[in-house]
């Protein structure tokens, strides 16, 4: 029998604590310890945060613990749990797939306790925090070739009311875009996992691209919102600077807005995040690479839209996407 995930401490301990998540070893590693923060002031809402679900995604672990620094002054209620990296093989790795199994980690939730690495982790997390909370924020950061509008995700929810909530909270982070994202590769994701026990997650999508000081000072100033809005913390909550202005907007994109390569080349971007373009304006170009001869090729909007993310210039493939649209969420 599986050796059973566990904490090396007890998360009700009132006050700071800190200790780790073990996940049991199995035929193809040897057991991980996830570094855990806790803050437990006592009543109101319970709170998991995130990082390095995908390991080329370096924003969430640095912010898990640039909030780790102050939130035992600032905090003021509830339960907030922090783990900066809960897939340190990937983010040792800086790869977006667990080097051992190859797998996505945020495609095999709930995980399996005899699974493979990505599964026991998976297994853990679900077994041993999820329980212990009411929400989970996941901070991702759409990958180092994107740049994306700085953003709080969801999909799309069976349940209204949860659909309406999780909506509503995201707004209250203040960041420059909330987006409903119709996704079809949905299968096994953390967020399926945490509406099946009836709790709210919120999906950060930080940038892409580079890790710049002035970024992450936008981001940490988006997460201090979100704990205000809960709760957890006091203060007045502000949208951040975002290229000059201090906006919202909650926008929508389906699978019809993800654009995509037509054959394989050079990608040019010839636009940028939150750029408004209507139909058959250029958002990006494809250049060839077999023949000078032969001519590059125009990617066009299909419709009058934002751009809420684009491909770094670069070689891609045949239908890979490189750029996503989307426009105004009607309520």
């Amino acid at each position: 029998m599986s050796e059973a995930p566990h904490l090396t401490f007890n998360l009700d301990t009132p006050g700071v604590s800190t200790g780790h998540l073990v996940v049991p070893k199995g035929v193809d590693c040897e057991a991980l310890s996830l570094s855990v923060f806790s803050c437990n002031r006592g009543e109101g809402p319970g709170l998991l945060i995130t990082g390095g679900n995908h390991g080329n995604e370096l924003q969430g672990p640095i912010l898990a613990r640039r909030l780790v620094q102050w939130l035992p002054e600032a905090q003021g209620c509830g339960r907030i749990i922090i783990v900066p990296e809960i897939n340190p093989l990937a983010v040792q790795a800086w790869t977006r797939n667990t080097p051992i199994d190859g797998k996505n980690l945020n495609r095999v939730f709930p995980g399996r306790s005899d699974g493979s690495v990505s599964e026991r982790i998976a297994d853990a997390i679900s077994r041993r925090l999820l329980p212990m909370v009411d929400y989970v924020l996941d901070v991702h950061s759409f990958g180092p070739t994107w740049d994306c509008a700085p953003s709080i995700i969801t999909h799309p929810i069976a349940d209204v009311d949860q659909m309406a909530k999780t909506v509503r909270i995201s707004e209250a982070f203040k960041l420059p875009v909330t987006l409903l994202w119709e996704h079809n590769d949905t299968v096994g994701m953390f967020d399926t996992t945490v509406h099946s026990q009836g709790k709210t997650f919120i999906c950060t999508e930080f940038g892409g691209g580079a890790v710049g000081a002035e970024a992450l000072t936008l981001y940490e100033a988006g997460l201090r919102n979100g704990l205000i809005a809960l709760g957890l913390v006091g203060g007045e909550a502000e949208y951040p600077t975002f290229r000059q202005q201090k906006f919202g907007q909650t926008l929508e994109t389906t699978s019809s807005d993800q654009l995509k390569s037509p054959s394989p080349g050079i990608f040019e971007p010839r636009c940028s995040v939150m750029d408004e373009v209507k139909e058959g304006d250029v958002i990006g170009v494809l250049h060839p690479m077999d023949s000078l001869s032969t001519d590059s090729t125009d990617i066009r909007a299909q419709s009058k839209s934002i751009v809420f993310a684009i491909r770094s210039a670069m070689y891609v493939q045949g239908n890979d996407e490189v750029a996503i649209l989307a426009r105004p969420l009607v309520h």
